[in-house]
């Protein structure tokens, strides 16, 4: 019984399920390998529902607020504290690719290089939109068409205009507010079910990865690795921890109290896989609805603080690794170029590697075909990306609803002073409205 008692916790679950999929991976290969659908079943099965979660909790929020001046100065609040923060995290893994430099000493010769591994993501990346493609895709074909395809922005451009709808039409506009509200209500407890197969999704994901790219390539590219991930943590426990702290919360309570979530994280190396989740926490800690609602949405599209330091700093381990000598000044247009390129990327596993083909063609003594040296130790790479970014989205949410003065800072501190309490299901149920 007393083991059982241990194991009732959601992220002592989930992390036996990441320690087994491991170990069946690294033992079984091929077998680990084809537990794949396992996650994306997970992840699957999570996205759909966090389309409705969006529209329902940013539709009604907006219904709520009445005030078209604030959200619009909430929506410019939120994309110059992404850009500040995101250059910051492009910056450090700039700083400490030169530091570190964890690719000297390889010495690969770029002409042995199958051009062949790498030539998927490449044309990936050639498909990159511009700018005007990229805004223009905001707006979906459909109504529905946003939900149907998956599309954050999108379905957040037709939650904000259901929601200015509702502020024009009165009584009626009121009561469908409230309809939205229950409805939230609704899928944040069907988020609640499928969250007790996380166990079994970190589980199918880890075996896959070891299974497929084995331990073997993790330890040969060890150094590019651990650069990452200490760089990953340098960025969550100080520059972040900065941020926390001037707005009056502690980083690491606020980690302790989404354990759970960054657990469901790490073994579906999605970010997505817990946003639903997240958003009600972030809510239980007393920031706003309509804050959260938009902010949320938005940061896994404008806040990859993860992938900006990965992009940065896996281009430099390129280069060291192939002997070639990049410039004070292309150094400067990687920063620039992957302002850019890193609002593309979304919190599905491997988008980020895609990304990084994109940035890399601003380089062209590099060539796309370095890309080969990271294939092995992506994934292991993916899953300290999608922790960063939604370690970064958390932070931000709260930090600008207390900018707002949409953060309820006595329950933010009672929350991370008790600690994350009930188990999530019953949490998402029973989230507060504002």
């Amino acid at each position: 019984m007393g083991f059982l008692r241990i194991l009732r916790p959601l992220w002592v679950q989930v992390l036996v399920g990441v320690a087994l999929g491991v170990l069946v991976g690294a033992l079984w290969p091929a077998f680990g390998a084809s537990l794949k659908p396992l996650g994306d079943v997970f992840i699957k099965l999570v996205k759909m529902a966090v389309a409705p979660v969006i529209f329902c909790t940013v539709a009604a929020g907006i219904a709520h607020m009445g005030d078209m001046k604030a959200f619009g100065r909430l929506g410019l609040r939120t994309l110059i504290y992404f850009e500040v923060v995101s250059t910051f995290a492009l910056a450090l893994g700039l700083a400490v690719g030169e530091l570190v430099r964890p690719g000297a000493g390889f010495n690969i010769d770029i002409a042995t290089l199958d051009p062949k591994i790498a030539a998927g993501y490449a044309a990936k990346a050639q498909h990159g939109q511009t700018v005007v493609e990229y805004l223009t895709n905001l707006v979906p074909d459909t109504f529905v068409g946003a939900f149907a395809g998956g599309d954050l922005l999108q379905v957040l451009v037709v939650a904000i205009l259901t929601g200015f709808a509702c502020t024009q039409m009165g009584a009626f506009g009121d009561r469908t507010a409230g309809f939205l509200d229950q409805l939230a209500h609704v899928f944040f407890g069907i988020i609640g079910v499928i969250v007790r197969l996380a166990p079994i999704g970190a589980f199918g994901a880890m075996a896959f990865t070891i299974g497929k790219f084995g331990l073997s390539s993790l330890i040969q590219l060890g150094a590019v690795v651990g650069t990452f991930y200490l760089t990953s943590a340098l960025f969550v426990l100080i520059v972040l921890g900065v941020v926390a702290r001037v707005a009056g919360f502690s980083i690491l309570k606020f980690l302790a109290y989404i354990r759970d979530e960054l657990l469901i994280v790490l073994g579906a190396s999605s970010s997505e896989a817990a946003l639903p989740l997240i958003m009600a926490k972030l809510q239980r800690l007393g920031a706003g609805k309509t804050t959260v609602g938009l902010v949320v949405p938005t940061g896994y599209s404008f806040n990859l603080d993860g992938t900006n330091i990965y992009m940065t700093l896996a281009t430099l381990f390129l280069a060291q690794a192939t002997n070639t000598p990049l410039s004070l000044g292309q150094e400067a247009t990687l920063l620039g170029v992957a302002m850019l390129t890193s609002k593309g990327a979304s919190g599905v596993a491997g988008a980020g590697f895609i990304t990084l083909a994109a940035t890399l063609a601003v380089i062209p003594d590099l060539p796309i075909t370095a890309l080969a040296l990271l294939v092995g130790v992506d994934r292991f790479m993916s899953a300290c990306r999608a922790i960063t970014n939604f370690i970064g989205n958390g932070v931000g949410t709260l930090v600008i609803a207390r900018w707002e003065g949409d953060l309820d800072r006595e329950r933010l501190a009672a929350e991370l002073d008790r600690g994350p309490g009930p188990e999530v299901g019953v949490v998402l149920v029973g989230t507060p409205a504002d």
